[in-house]
């Protein structure tokens, strides 16, 4: 081992968690490196998504996903206020279509609370009053839901990482983790496929779609860390029906929260984008493509609670991948964020399944990771 540490932390994984972790582990500690594949920050999951700021509305209570949620979107809009982050307190509607719907929108109101979330039921009425062009029976409204530019928020968390004194390596793919005495030696590969390694105190594993991978060099083969790759897709409302509502429309969720269903999402500069569906990948391959032929799904989806929509309406728009560890079918699982020194592995903090509302939480994650990393003896 050298006598001397490269570097004191390392964060793998350039996305909004780990940005975010870097800006807050770099206000405490100096010498902090975050390593990343690609050649800029965000390139997967962080910059394939709903950009959705949640309330902390369906998770179970005293879960990490609702814990962290609730307090993460405090300090995301506050975040946002202080640092001139474009963002959109716009509020959302999970509507009631069936009447079967209604006792499950009343169990959700229930389980918000539980988690410190208010949430107000509307009649139909009311429901009509807010949202003209949206059909409901009942619908649940959470004022505190909004949308973020995560653009903007990664770009100022690289900006203030750097102003901290931290390194940012892009292009630099990580390919084998070795344990010393006192710290870990990460081996890289760069753009131009040559090697280099150095040493580091801490490694924080914040690498989305491929954590289990980094886990698994380091020698953590747990099949229930396994990433399972979910696949999202989402259609636009072309112009001029996108100026028809003003805020997120969401139906009731899937089973076990799997996905939250095909919802109307507003984006801040006047767009409105459906989705995501559910497909879980049969491997752990970065597909984007958009199956035109969904069109119609997607259509008949929405319809329900967008009465105003013809099929000709919506096009094909982007697709995302989860990190998901819950497997199809299986119950609800939460974010896994450990430690691992009872693995052996003092000073190698996991973050795996880091799915939504992992933007939602991104700075509350940072400061739980950081009471780690404090805490590690």
């Amino acid at each position: 081992m050298p006598a001397i540490l490269d570097t004191a932390i390392t964060i793998i994984g350039a996305g909004v968690i780990g940005l975010a972790i870097g800006e807050k582990i770099s206000e405490s500690f100096s010498n902090v490196f975050i390593i990343e594949k690609h050649p800029a920050f965000g390139r997967e999951t962080s910059s394939r998504n709903s950009e959705v700021v949640h309330a902390g509305i369906y998770y179970p209570p005293g879960s990490l996903k609702a814990v962290l949620c609730v307090k993460g979107r405090k300090l995301l809009y506050e975040y946002c206020i202080k640092h001139d982050i474009p963002y959109n307190k716009c509020g959302k509607l999970i509507v009631a279509t069936k009447q079967e719907e209604i006792s499950i929108i009343k169990d959700i109101k229930e389980t918000a609370r539980d988690n410190g979330v208010d949430l107000e039921i509307l009649e139909k009425d009311h429901v009509r009053a807010l949202e003209p062009a949206v059909f409901a029976l009942k619908a649940l409204c959470s004022p505190e839901t909004g949308i973020v530019d995560t653009h903007s928020l990664m770009k100022s968390f690289e900006t203030r990482i750097v102003h901290n004194g931290g390194q940012i390596v892009y292009g630099s793919e990580v390919t084998g983790i070795r344990k010393l005495d006192k710290g870990y030696e990460i081996q890289l590969m760069d753009a131009d496929g040559q090697e280099f390694c150095f040493s580091t105190g801490i490694v924080i594993n914040s690498a989305g779609l491929y954590a289990d991978r980094i886990a698994a060099m380091a020698g953590i083969n747990d099949e229930k860390l396994s990433i399972h790759f979910c696949k999202g897709e989402y259609f636009r409302l072309n112009p001029p029906k996108n100026r028809l509502i003003s805020r997120l429309i969401y139906p009731v969720p899937c089973h076990n929260l799997e996905g939250i269903g095909i919802h109307a999402t507003i984006d801040l500069a006047g767009g409105v984008k459906l989705g995501p569906d559910v497909n879980y990948l049969d491997s752990n391959i970065q597909d984007y493509h958009v199956d035109v032929s969904k069109q119609e799904v997607f259509w008949r989806s929405a319809k329900k609670f967008l009465p105003f929509l013809s099929q000709d309406d919506i096009s094909p728009e982007l697709a995302g991948i989860r990190p998901k560890i819950q497997k199809k079918g299986d119950p609800v699982k939460d974010f896994y964020i450990m430690e691992e020194s009872a693995r052996g592995l003092k000073g190698f903090v996991n973050l795996i399944g880091m799915e939504s509302p992992g933007l939602t939480s991104c700075l509350s994650i940072a400061n739980y990771i950081l009471e780690l990393v404090i805490n590690i003896e």
